[in-house]
């Protein structure tokens, strides 16, 4: 009995032991597919070459766009540049960045009906869903970094560090203007995820790519023309787009940010809201076709 056990323990012993991939595994094999992909590839860097030249080309206009926040100020500091990109950008740039990974990360299962050959790898759904959504949150954040530090860059390499002139007429230091453009870039990330999530959710409802890409686009539109509509302040401030506004207030003489502080809540209700809609959608898929 004791001989038996023994050897019975020293097979055991021996026996390789096979771990259950987890979520480390399944979000590998999705920053792989992501790394491999040309257009991933292709748009980081058009976000690194793209504004260098957006930036010499408004900067030899002799009329600069006046009709935009800090538009006639990019002759003068080479921090009211980065501003005037911010703001322009926020119209239809940085929900379409969102969208172009994230709309298309679930979508894509279905189109090439690769779902069981997933799910059978031994990984969940869950862990199939948080792998996906964490690819597309960072990749989306290192796209907004890129085109956010090429512009502040490439504004000063061609334009100079002059003192900025803030939205109440003070005068900002270079050193202090430098600090607040930053800022205000950082300000776009929460609004940004907010448009992640919402591509999420479309990708996984609509299983159509192009939808996913392009829907959060048109949303962005529309809200950008509801919230120009006078006497909806509440609205307003629900919306996903008015948190791209929310770095006005750190430009006035006396800095204020309740608009930040409103806009986190906001960007962070469309989050969980948009994210809790993908992950019920996934969970209750039919994959026998595909």
């Amino acid at each position: 009995m004791t001989v038996t056990t023994t050897t019975t323990a020293a097979a055991t012993a021996l026996e390789p032991t096979t771990r259950r991939p987890g979520l480390g595994a399944a979000l590998r094999w999705e920053l792989v597919k992501l790394a491999a992909q040309i257009r991933s590839r292709a748009l980081l860097a058009a976000a690194l070459v793209i504004p260098p030249a957006v930036v010499a080309v408004l900067n030899g206009q002799e009329q600069p766009p006046s009709d935009t926040i800090y538009g006639r100020l990019i002759h003068l500091s080479g921090y009211a540049m980065p501003l005037l990109m911010l703001a322009w950008a926020a119209q239809w740039v940085l929900p379409l960045l969102a969208a172009v990974v994230a709309g298309d990360v679930f979508a894509s299962e279905d189109q090439h009906g690769t779902w069981k050959t997933i799910l059978t790898r031994s990984v969940s759904r869950t862990q199939v869903f948080w792998a996906k959504t964490l690819t597309a949150l960072g990749y989306n954040l290192l796209l907004l970094a890129v085109f956010a530090a090429s512009t502040v860059v490439s504004s000063l390499l061609i334009i100079g560090s002059q003192p900025l002139t803030g939205l109440s007429g003070q005068r900002i230091a270079a050193a202090s203007a430098l600090r607040l453009v930053l800022a205000a870039w950082a300000t776009a990330i929460p609004p940004m995820v907010g448009f992640t999530a919402l591509a999420l959710l479309l990708s996984a409802r609509t299983r159509n790519s192009a939808f996913g890409i392009a829907a959060p686009v048109v949303i962005g539109f529309a809200m950008q023309l509801l919230g120009s509509v006078s006497g909806l302040d509440l609205t307003r401030k629900l919306l996903l787009t008015t948190p791209f506004e929310a770095w006005h207030g750190l430009f006035a003489q006396h800095p204020f940010t309740g608009p930040l502080t409103t806009g986190l809540a906001v960007s962070a209700a469309w989050t969980l809201i948009c994210l809790a809609g993908a992950y019920l959608s996934l969970r209750r898929r039919d994959i026998t076709g595909g």
